[in-house]
């Protein structure tokens, strides 16, 4: 599925393809049915009366406009959780839709007055626009009468929202206080068992592995790294300890220095090479789109998969497989590392207590506290739980002592394809991510081991251990119309050509002569002075965090 630099972009897997903002592949909003513990006893369980459901809210109506080109907002009230929200709560929404072309249609709106009353966006310099232009409503004033968002992502978090004027505009989605993330590796069950489950931990582990493949194998990718290479960035987390997710990040002491020089991401990129000039990469991985690997993830066509969301499609996979081969299917390891280093400190996933974007309150809002009163509903328990599970009396009437609900008749016999009309889990703008994580956790350990989650236990398992905390080096981005803006898209071109080429180096001295090329090239274009800009931008997040 938001960009902490441009080039996050290119490579992240979290929010591009989704039908309707707010969803982000850490959360699932349909799942399988829970199974109502035996034990619940009366008193352990809670039960919602309609009277104190959602009593903070105040009536609403306002516009809403997601600013990305590859999304478009569903209708309010034709789905059943906004349909309770509108009937219940006296909250409606009307949607303006972007139509493929946000950039534009969000210039348009600014240029002739006509913002909508809620924007979602993300963070950084759009943002700062529409502050700076008075455009923005300042959020403090409603933290202590609505203090859902205040309590559940902290002031540590809200202090990192803050503008230079020292106010809040911002309203976090997917914000969380715990580790997250989809990334890492998934090895195909049935071939590796039919190569003698050989150790499959470091490096040369696996470049043994997938020379093995490639010989008994011929119709098989042995390493598939998904739609726009974005598996490098995963490859990338394994030849350094505690290593920041691939944005043209290199910290160095105090200093963030260019990434062109970092000795982990030319040692990354040459080893990337020598894999893909002896076929034992999938050779289409700039040009196949995510549809084209998830085919060859289902027909079982893949060894191992690499990538920055490997849970989901690795689900669908496991499913589809073991559908028609009880020993088929997909497992998750361990991130895959260089040899000499401590399989603990292996961070190909990376979270930040801020989340992925934002929501804002223009000052065209009329009532601009009522709209504030929703969404801080919305990001507590009652709200995350309703707009992420169904409202109660659907699939679940009660919860138990912790909140999670305990499905009921409906909801343990609907079929999922029933379910999935529900479209639950599609308005969740300003998701709790701690919250859901956790209750759907609960939730999937109350079923049978052969109906549990394919992808929640994968993120116990494995990626939810291996994700090192990244909200340091958010918000390093300048403005696009500064100095420092027009050095970033210059050096952000740089990097992406020479990613690409790269791979296609025929030796590991192409890889370092195309890397030093391009790290000469970004040094004219005023590289330098960015890095500067970044790196007091980075000390000054790190004295909020403290």
């Amino acid at each position: 599925m938001s960009a902490v630099l441009g080039f996050v972009l290119l490579l992240s897997g979290c929010g591009g393809g989704n039908s309707n903002a707010g969803v982000q592949s850490t959360v699932e909003p349909t799942k399988e049915p829970a199974a109502a513990t035996e034990t619940a006893a009366p008193a352990e369980t809670a039960k919602a009366t309609a009277a104190a459901a959602g009593s903070t809210v105040k009536p609403v109506t306002f516009s809403y406009y997601s600013n990305y080109d590859w999304d478009t907002t569903e209708p309010w009230g034709k789905d059943s959780t906004t349909a309770w929200i509108r009937d219940n709560l006296k909250v409606n929404m009307t949607a303006v839709q972007s139509s493929g072309a946000a950039e534009t249609k969000f210039s348009t709106m600014i240029a002739s007055g006509s913002l909508p009353d809620v924007i979602m966006m993300d963070r950084g310099a759009n943002v700062e626009r529409l502050r700076q232009a008075g455009l923005l409503v300042a959020l403090d004033e409603y933290l202590d009468k609505y203090p859902n968002l205040k309590n559940n992502a902290g002031e540590a978090t809200l202090g990192m929202l803050r503008s230079d004027d020292g106010k809040l505009y911002q309203f976090p989605n997917w914000y969380t206080s715990s580790p997250n993330g989809n990334g890492g590796w998934i090895v195909n069950q049935k071939i590796y068992k039919e190569l003698g489950s050989p150790k499959l931990e470091t490096y040369d582990d696996l470049y043994a592995y997938l020379k093995l493949v490639k010989e008994k194998y011929s119709d098989v990718i042995p390493l598939e790294i998904g739609a726009k290479g974005r598996g490098l960035e995963t490859m990338y987390g394994g030849f350094a300890e505690n290593k920041p997710y691939l944005a043209k990040i290199n910290p160095v002491g105090n200093e963030l220095k260019s990434i062109f020089e970092d000795p982990v991401f030319i040692e990354s990129m040459q080893y990337a090479s020598k894999l893909f000039r002896e076929k034992l990469i999938t050779q289409d991985a700039f040009t196949q789109t995510g549809n084209q690997v998830t085919e060859k993830l289902v027909t079982g066509r893949v060894a191992v998969y690499a990538d920055g969301d490997v849970v989901n499609p690795g689900r669908d996979a496991n499913n589809a497989l073991r559908t028609v081969d009880p020993e088929g299917g997909y497992d998750i390891i361990w991130p895959i590392h260089k040899a000499g280093l401590d399989p603990a400190k292996i961070t190909p996933n990376n979270y930040n207590s801020l989340g992925w974007n934002v929501l804002v309150i223009t000052k065209k809002a009329k009532d601009p506290e009522a709209i504030f009163s929703y969404l801080d509903w919305l990001t507590g328990e009652e709200g995350q739980r309703i707009i992420n599970f169904g409202r109660q009396g659907l699939y679940w009437d009660e919860t138990d002592a912790d909140g999670v609900p305990i499905l009921n008749e409906v909801g343990l016999n609907t079929p999922q394809s029933d379910k999935d009309k529900e479209r639950i889990g599609r308005f969740n703008w300003v998701g709790n991510t701690t919250f859901i994580d956790q209750t759907k956790a609960k939730m999937d350990a109350q079923l049978p081991a052969e109906k549990q989650n394919w992808t929640t236990l994968a993120q116990q398992k494995v990626t939810w251990k291996t994700s090192r905390n990244f909200t340091e080096f958010v918000n390093l981005d300048p403005l696009p119309d500064s100095e420092e803006g027009t050095i970033a898209s210059a050096v952000n071109d740089i990097f992406q050509e020479v990613y690409a080429k790269a791979l296609y180096a025929k030796s590991d001295e192409e890889v370092l002569a195309l890397l030093n090329k391009a790290n000469e090239d970004a040094n004219k274009a005023g590289y330098a002075k960015l890095l500067q800009f970044q790196t007091e931008r980075w000390q000054n997040n790190l004295s909020k965090m403290k």
